[in-house]
């Protein structure tokens, strides 16, 4: 275990200060999100998605917000983790819309397109949500591919010595 978080704050992911594109979901529900990742150093970024989704039983539109950690894998790839929350306004069986409060986290991979120079970010990730104030409680599980523009330099990782 040592080995591995060695070797994960060793490889930092080149964080890009900005990107912004779609989260096209599915699993327990459907959607698309508009999604803004704002990166605060070359490990860390905070991710804002605003979407719409719907299954058989209810709609929903969504704010999440998730605080990420970023490695690098190998090149341009990067694998990332971190905790979200969630705020919805949600109509559920034809009854009147009621406000959802959600936590979860998000697990992904990414492929950053800079190092071919073409400033987009490619992702695939999946996202389990516990919505625990809400008529809809319990879990959504949406898995999602994204694909962001960047601008901005990247962060550049500082060498450990």
């Amino acid at each position: 275990m040592m080995v591995f978080v060695g070797m994960a704050t060793a490889t930092q992911a080149q964080v890009r200060p900005h990107a912004l594109g779609l989260r096209v979901a599915t699993g327990s529900t459907d959607g698309i999100e508009l999604s803004y990742q704002h990166g605060l150093n070359s490990k860390n970024r905070l991710e804002f998605d605003a979407g719409a989704y719907n299954d058989n039983v209810y709609k929903r539109l969504g704010l999440v917000g998730i605080y990420q950690w970023d490695w690098n894998l190998t090149g341009g790839l990067n694998w990332y983790i971190g905790p979200a929350i969630g705020l919805s306004l949600d109509k559920y069986e034809n009854k009147d819309g009621f406000i959802g409060v959600g936590v979860g986290g998000q697990l992904g991979l990414e492929y950053d397109l800079n190092k071919m120079k073409l400033p987009l970010l490619i992702s695939l990730d999946t996202r389990p949500m516990y919505d625990f104030i809400s008529d809809y409680k319990g879990t959504n599980w949406t898995r999602a591919l994204g694909v962001r523009y960047t601008w901005g330099k990247a962060y550049a990782s500082k060498k450990k010595k």
